[in-house]
This record gives C-alpha cells, sequence and structure tokens, in this order.
C-alpha cells in the first residue's frame, strides 16, 4: 500500500490515516523502546518536533523518551486509540483518539495534528481536549 496519493495538481498526499494511525499504535502504545525507535525513524522525518500543551520535545530521541515516560507513569495497560478516520490535505493531517487502561474508562481525548514532509510526520501538535466536569 502506498503512503501518498496524488492530487489533481500532480503533487503527492500522505497516507493521512495510516501514518496518524500507526503513529498512535508504533510509537504511542509501543512499551518496546526499540522498536519505537524504529518506528520514529521510519515515520517522522530527521528532526521533528512535537509540541505539547506544556512543552516543545525536538528530535526523534526526545519524543521517544517522552511517550516511554508517560506509558510509565499511566502503567502498563494503558492505551491510545483512534476516533474515526485521519483527515488532511496539504500535507495537515489530523486523528482524533482517546487514551485510558485497556477495558476500562477513557480518561483523556484528544487529537493529533500533524504536518508532514516528505511522507513522515515533520511537526506534531498533540492537543488534549479540555476535561469533563
Amino acid at each position: 500500500m502506498s503512503d501518498t496519493t496524488q492530487t489533481t495538481q500532480g503533487a503527492a498526499e500522505p497516507d493521512y490515516d495510516r501514518l496518524l494511525r500507526a503513529n498512535l499504535e508504533r510509537i504511542f502504545n509501543e512499551r518496546d523502546a526499540g522498536k519505537r525507535a524504529a518506528a520514529l525513524d521510519e515515520l517522522y522525518v530527521a528532526e521533528p518536533v512535537m509540541f505539547e500543551p506544556t512543552d516543545v520535545v525536538r528530535g526523534r530521541s526526545a519524543i521517544a523518551a517522552v511517550v516511554g515516560n508517560l506509558l510509565e507513569q499511566f502503567g502498563p495497560t494503558f492505551r491510545f486509540s483512534p476516533i474515526g478516520i485521519a483527515v488532511g490535505h496539504h500535507g495537515l493531517g489530523s486523528l482524533q483518539w482517546q487514551a485510558g487502561p485497556d477495558g476500562g474508562p477513557v480518561v483523556v481525548t484528544g487529537a493529533d495534528v500533524a504536518e508532514f514532509a516528505d511522507g513522515r510526520i515533520a511537526r506534531l501538535w498533540v492537543l488534549l481536549d479540555p476535561p469533563v466536569t
């Protein structure tokens, strides 16, 4: 399966859904640091930037460390799951998600918004929905 499709202008568009789902599963749900690093090498540009609500994370190894700490903090069954299908055009895609313990209640929802370059994630914004009160 190709990671890109042609637009009417001839420019290649990434497969937003496949790539953003792979980002959730192979990076944000991956507990094995070696597998996470390999996925980052495949899915992200050489010098990516991730924007979190409280921090800016630069580089694949820094992103890997942040994800590893997050998974460790929330426990062995914590998982991210996509909601719906990712949408995008002109190099910008978004995917809504929810997260919580496997089989347990959803504890956080949000969206990943990614800017792509050459079919890879160049910049990722992690947007968290406000807690429901």
